[in-house]
């Protein structure tokens, strides 16, 4: 089998890859009938050099490469009919800026293959970069925290060569007696708790957060049955929530109302309740001057996450009256937002290694023919130009 290794086409341009030069080496090895091809780019985050050095062939013609392997959404013009493609497609929830991409995959008889659906029988995923996402969005939203407040200033994340490098800066912080709330229990999550930690932060229960003060910074991390109640007074079951998030209201605005930065790690279902509204944030009690918005649910949960904002230029201001984006993001009346959408790009070559290792542990074996899990069944959302019985309701997407 041939795999290409495709460069990134998407803009701006995304400087992660799905294997490390090493990574591919390693591959080659273990699987004598596997080669792999890389596509030469200039804005990888190992050069085309470290590949070769790896003994890695490179070359512009993939045309031998029965499957493509990327990133993020390959460009429609780009796209190769009758091949198999591994990217991340954002198509499965009729997102609309890629409904053409999901219609020109199905005209050229293309197999796509989405990393976000790749899974276990639990539905757990083997694949994600979420871990990064979360590491990346704390220091993003302490960074504008600092900047907000004067009180410290910070590198940005993609300025530095690597976690250590982050973490050594983080000792640099002061944060007084600052209170952060995080919503979100999963690999997000973890790695903002993971930066939070190395920023000295003490957690504290949800209960202890609401009822005390502190001389210290804290933080505090909720779960939904945290920040979300039954409408009917019911007991909270987490099963139940997510069959029927409609049938939950919010809890959130106790924690909001006693915090000064709000990080933002949860999974949002449009049917759940959302965090916070307009009258809300308009509210003189309102503290919170800083959100981080790591989920990133464009008009969605949270109000002032307007637009998604870019690696090089991640903070806007939201003014809560108006509802629109400030001129200055630290105006004295505005909130301050971070909400990158593509947060582990800002430490390429750390998530692209830690990538590319559950790749090789979960989803070569299953390319190779060993797909007695159904890892990659469970994830192929068109097969051969046609979509496949998981991602039928994606036909009306498509225009039928």
């Amino acid at each position: 089998m041939n795999i290409g290794v495709i460069r990134e086409t998407k803009n701006p341009p995304d400087k992660r890859v799905p294997f490390t030069p090493l990574q591919c080496a390693a591959l080659q090895k273990k699987y004598p009938e596997l080669n792999i091809i890389v596509e030469p780019s200039p804005n990888r985050c190992y050069s085309d050099d470290e590949y070769r050095s790896a003994g890695v062939t490179l070359s512009n013609d993939l045309s031998e490469c029965e499957i493509m392997i990327g990133v993020k959404e390959v460009d429609i013009p780009e796209l190769v009919e009758g091949k198999s493609y591994l990217f991340f497609s954002h198509t499965a929830k009729e997102q609309p800026y890629n409904r053409e991409l999901l219609q020109e995959i199905v005209w050229k008889n293309i197999t796509l293959i989405d990393y976000e659906y790749l899974t276990r029988r639990d539905k757990s995923r083997v694949v994600a970069f979420g871990r990064w996402a979360g590491i990346v969005g704390a220091y993003n939203g302490l960074r504008a925290y600092g900047l907000r407040n004067k009180t410290f200033e910070l590198k940005p994340a993609w300025q530095l060569s690597d976690l250590d490098a982050l973490k050594e800066t983080l000792k640099q912080i002061k944060l007084g007696k600052s209170r952060i709330v995080l919503t979100g229990g999963g690999r997000v999550a973890g790695g903002a708790v993971e930066i939070l930690k190395e920023a000295g932060v003490r957690e504290v229960d949800p209960s202890q957060y609401l009822n005390s003060t502190f001389e210290e910074a804290v933080y505090c991390r909720l779960d939904p049955w945290h920040y979300t109640s039954r409408k009917d007074g019911g007991e909270f079951d987490f099963p139940h929530f997510m069959e029927f998030p409609g049938e939950y209201k919010n809890s959130f605005l106790p924690y909001a109302n006693r915090s000064d930065l709000f990080i933002a790690c949860h999974f949002w279902d449009p049917d759940s309740p959302k965090f916070l509204n307009a009258v809300d944030m308009r509210s003189d009690a309102f503290p919170i001057k800083v959100i981080a918005d790591i989920s990133c649910d464009i008009n969605g949960p949270i109000p002032s996450t307007i637009k998604p904002s870019t690696i090089a230029d991640p903070i806007y201001g939201y003014n809560p009256v108006t509802q629109n984006e400030t001129e200055d993001p630290f105006d004295k009346d505005a909130i301050t937002v971070m909400a990158v959408d593509n947060l582990p790009g800002e430490l390429p070559r750390n998530a692209s290694e830690d990538f590319g290792n559950a790749l090789i542990a979960y989803v070569i074996p299953s390319l190779l023919g060993d797909d007695s899990e159904g890892i990659v069944e469970r994830a192929t959302i068109v097969k051969e130009g046609k979509l496949t019985e998981l991602f039928g309701y994606l036909d009306g997407y498509l225009g039928g």
